[in-house]
């Protein structure tokens, strides 16, 4: 059975920084793309950023410039660093991997295969 686990997620003022992390075990992900995504509070999940197995990147306009993906593949995690921090960061974030998924599809929620269970990161102004 594969798992994703969340961990990294908190209170944190404006402009501060969190790392997240995502654990993965149950199956090899090593050529897989993990992403990252969010959800606000009576909004839809949307895309954060996204990493192949070769540690190609994809962003999200709203966090480009501000967050880092990064993938351990020895380790079989996956890193979100987010830097200066908005309040309308405020969300669950939740990681992901997918089997087959292009930089055309790699905002897609369906795209995706395997979903962790969220960890909460709350921006105070």
């Amino acid at each position: 059975q594969a798992q994703l686990i969340e961990s990294g997620g908190g209170l944190v003022q404006a402009g501060g920084s969190l790392r997240l992390s995502c654990a993965v075990s149950g199956r090899t992900f090593g050529n897989y793309v993990l992403g990252w995504f969010r959800q606000a509070p009576v909004k839809e999940r949307e895309f954060v950023a996204a990493i192949s197995w070769s540690g190609g990147q994809y962003y999200a306009d709203s966090v480009k410039g501000r967050f880092t993906i990064s993938r351990d593949n020895a380790e079989s995690t996956v890193y979100l660093q987010m830097n200066s921090l908005k309040p309308e960061d405020t969300a669950v974030y939740y990681c992901a991997a997918a089997a087959k998924v292009t930089w055309v599809t790699v905002k897609i929620l369906r795209q995706y295969d395997y979903w962790g269970q969220g960890t909460q990161v709350t921006v105070s102004s």
